[in-house]
């Protein structure tokens, strides 16, 4: 059975993306972050699918490009930030390397800037990222099966530690 051989969890500004892609580079294998898995799925910005469609019928395409690359994709795997909101989407990554990039409110908020692209930002960025982490970082830290603290760190420094974790793991 393909799997991915990591999949990584954390709120916006975690890093997942450009973590994802360097450690798939160290790692030798593909990248696929999810949000752009439904972009090409639904032919347009996941902005748009949240304005156009709302945000339960973005949540619906985000369940199924999830399911199809924890079934089908061989190498890191990057979730947008809501997807682990899903119950059915939590049950998937069971029996996955789950990879919790834990990012803290400061850095996260200096990292999303004002938010332009990210539809649940809009508003009070700071608050509102405070509202996600708040919410959203309990289910990561149980989905995690490895946690790695991004702040005040480069993101090659983040990758060397998920690469060398995910050895000892195997």
């Amino acid at each position: 059975m393909t799997q991915p051989v990591a999949v990584l969890v954390g709120t916006m500004g975690a890093g997942k993306t450009t973590v994802g892609r360097l450690l798939a580079d160290e790692l030798g294998v593909g990248f696929l972050d999810s949000d752009h898995a439904v972009e090409e799925h639904a032919g347009k910005a996941v902005q748009d699918i949240f304005v156009d469609d709302g945000e339960a019928a973005f949540r619906a395409l985000e369940r199924e490009a999830v399911a199809a690359a924890l079934a089908g994709h061989d190498g890191v795997l990057a979730l947008g930030g809501g997807a682990v909101l899903d119950a059915g989407t939590r049950a998937l990554l069971a029996d996955h390397r789950v990879v919790f990039l834990r990012v803290g409110l400061s850095d996260a908020v200096k990292r999303v800037g004002l938010g332009a692209g990210r539809p649940l930002l809009l508003g009070n960025v700071r608050s509102r990222v405070k509202q996600l982490l708040d919410e959203r970082t309990p289910v990561y830290e149980g989905l995690a099966t490895i946690s790695v603290d991004t702040d005040d760190r480069s993101p090659q420094d983040v990758v060397a530690e998920v690469a060398e974790r995910l050895r000892e793991a195997r």
